[in-house]
């Protein structure tokens, strides 16, 4: 058996964040995770569009608008806590939907681990959430936060 060398826990830790509670939750987590293991914290916003956007052309304009205000509040919330600028993370804005904007930056970030909060909608206890879709994936080791 082979061992890994190198330094103990995750040198890089990737978070998702959509500004819900539970989202929030896990960015929290995700941060004192990443200072008490002197890890990287890499916090993503996956802006995509309501899939009903297609059929309004018009309103595209609109809608991208509303995705840049909402990412520009998130930053700025995040940028409000002091703890935020000492850990020295990364805020990241990714087009696409969550699970394919936190599979890219996880590869390219060389992740170890990815932290996302639980999903609130009934539907996903049927159809799969994002923590499911990002555990069945195999890539690294998720953590789901309430």
């Amino acid at each position: 058996m082979a061992f890994e060398l190198g330094s103990d826990g995750p040198d890089v830790i990737v978070v998702g964040l959509d500004g819900s509670p539970t989202s929030w939750h896990a960015t929290a987590y995700a941060a004192g995770l990443a200072r008490r293991q002197g890890s990287r914290l890499v916090v993503v916003y996956a802006a995509s569009a309501p899939m009903a956007a297609g059929l309004a052309p018009a309103a595209s304009a609109a809608i991208e608008e509303s995705l840049d205000e909402v990412a520009a509040a998130l930053r700025r919330e995040l940028e409000s806590h002091p703890e935020w600028t000492a850990l020295g993370g990364r805020y990241r804005v990714e087009r696409g939907d969550p699970f394919s904007a936190l599979c890219r930056v996880a590869e390219e970030e060389r992740a170890d681990a990815v932290v996302v909060g639980a999903s609130a909608q009934a539907g996903h206890r049927f159809v799969g959430s994002l923590a499911v879709r990002l555990v069945r994936s195999g890539r690294w080791p998720v953590t789901v936060v309430p």
